[in-house]
């Protein structure tokens, strides 16, 4: 298969907002490498024109997740500058295709993390603190057709982050049973705890710089790390506003408009 191509097509579906077959239909015999190798090409092409990577998201760690999207382990995608928010944001939809909301915790790092044998004492070792957040995934693959190659090449699904303002140390957190609560537009949504992401969102993150290390890349201090949704993805719809409340670590919320003249970043 073409590698580059692939890496093209994906790129042009989302300047243009229009999607693309699925790339395990087009080309059936995509193996992982080549998703990871389309994905870090788009990315290396998005960076040489001034993108500026800023953490790293994973995906697929829950069994909602893997259900949703009928996936069985997890994957990653890069975080850029322009895909960040904070919380309170207003957030235009226009820039997305086929938007979706996962609800998580974010880490930042204070040292470098690079496999092999990361584990969950370096992560512990590694972490400034954690933060609430709220994961933007989007699919440049027509109708979320995805096998685990396509979210891979697809940057993992990524596609924007908002991100709490209550930093918390990871001292005295039991991240396995810390609840999360999420409300859409005042109502109650969902609720989960830690521990559905692998049973705890620190060997998510073990998960991730190990799998990058296989690929020479590592999570650098200062960057963000988006551990993973709690609960199933949350198609978005305009005005929707989703409130996401952490015992012990406070709360993320965003608000998702159409149309604006600013319209994306």
């Amino acid at each position: 298969m073409n590698l580059q191509e692939a890496a093209s097509q994906l790129l042009e579906a989302e300047e243009t907002k229009k999607v693309i077959k699925p790339l395990t239909d087009v080309y059936p015999d995509i193996s992982v490498d080549d998703a990871y190798f389309v994905q870090l090409e788009q990315i290396r092409r998005k960076v040489e024109k001034g993108a500026v990577i800023v953490g790293k998201k994973i995906g697929a760690t829950s069994k909602a997740i893997q259900e949703l999207f009928q996936v069985e382990q997890p994957d990653y995608g890069h975080l850029l500058e322009d895909m960040m928010y904070v919380d309170g944001d207003t957030i235009f939809l226009d820039q997305y295709i086929q938007p979706k909301a996962e609800f998580e915790i974010a880490f930042v790092l204070k040292k470098d993390l690079k496999g092999p044998n990361v584990t969950v004492l370096d992560v512990v070792e590694a972490t400034d603190y954690i933060v609430p957040a709220i994961e933007v995934i989007d699919s440049r693959i027509e109708d979320w057709k995805i096998r685990f190659e396509d979210t891979v090449a697809d940057n993992g699904s990524s596609a924007g982050a908002i991100i709490g303002g209550n930093p918390t140390p990871l001292d005295g957190i039991d991240l396995t049973h810390i609840g999360m609560v999420v409300y859409k537009n005042g109502e109650f949504l969902t609720s989960a705890a830690g521990a559905a992401v692998l049973g705890n969102p620190l060997r998510a993150v073990a998960w991730l710089a190990n799998s990058l290390g296989k690929y020479d890349v590592s999570l650098k201090a200062g960057e963000i790390v988006l551990s993973g949704a709690l609960s199933t993805a949350v198609p978005i719809e305009e005005n929707d506003t989703f409130t996401v409340e952490f015992g012990h670590i406070g709360s993320v919320s965003a608000t998702f408009k159409r149309n604006s003249k600013e319209g994306s970043k």
